[in-house]
């Protein structure tokens, strides 16, 4: 697993073998990527929050990118040195805060809105619709954001959460990435 674009670029980056985290596989981040590339147009100065973060490699991904700042979410102690290890590797750790809490507290603490979101929770959990329902209740999201949650594509994600749609779907395998922003709001004349 590597930093595929940006300064960082080739980096490669601490993992762990075992079911208690799944990095998002660079061929799927590659895709990720590309398509937000082409909805931000440029990362530079985009502030990211990384729920159930793993190892940080979509937030460490937009650092590299240029994203000014990454806050990164998850309770697991192998998942924080992992991030830990993985933002120093590269050369990114004065831009990370790291919360290491389960997300439903640690969102609870957080301050500010994000322009993007990941959201990789463990699969076949139903955490999507409840982190999502939790992210629409602090209002967490800047308008223009977007949140990137990706699922096993057999799981059903309601098309509206909270203030959120979902805006793309794309499936890459056994994964699912659903892209959700803010539910357009209607103008009264």
């Amino acid at each position: 697993m590597r930093i595929i674009s940006g300064r960082a670029r080739g980096k490669q980056l601490a993992s762990v073998q075992g079911m208690e985290i799944r990095p998002t596989s660079d061929r799927v981040r590659e895709a990720l990527f590309s398509s937000l590339a082409s909805r931000f147009g440029s990362f530079e100065g985009l502030e990211i929050l990384d729920l159930f973060a793993g190892t940080g490699a979509l937030g460490l991904e937009a650092l590299s990118r240029g994203a000014t700042r990454a806050c990164f979410v998850d309770s697991g102690r192998q998942a924080q040195k992992l991030i830990q290890t993985n933002s120093v590797k590269c050369a990114m750790a004065q831009h990370c805060q790291l919360i290491a809490l389960p997300v439903e507290h640690a969102l609870g603490k957080i301050r500010g809105r994000f322009d993007l979101i990941f959201l990789d929770p463990p699969y076949r959990k139903g955490l999507i619709d409840t982190t999502l329902s939790l992210l629409s209740q602090r209002d967490l999201l800047k308008p223009d954001g977007l949140i990137c949650a990706e699922e096993d594509k057999t799981t059903e994600v309601p098309q509206i959460l909270g203030r959120y749609q979902r805006i793309d779907l794309k499936s890459y395998g056994s994964t699912t990435l659903h892209l959700f922003a803010h539910t357009p709001t209607k103008e009264t004349p």
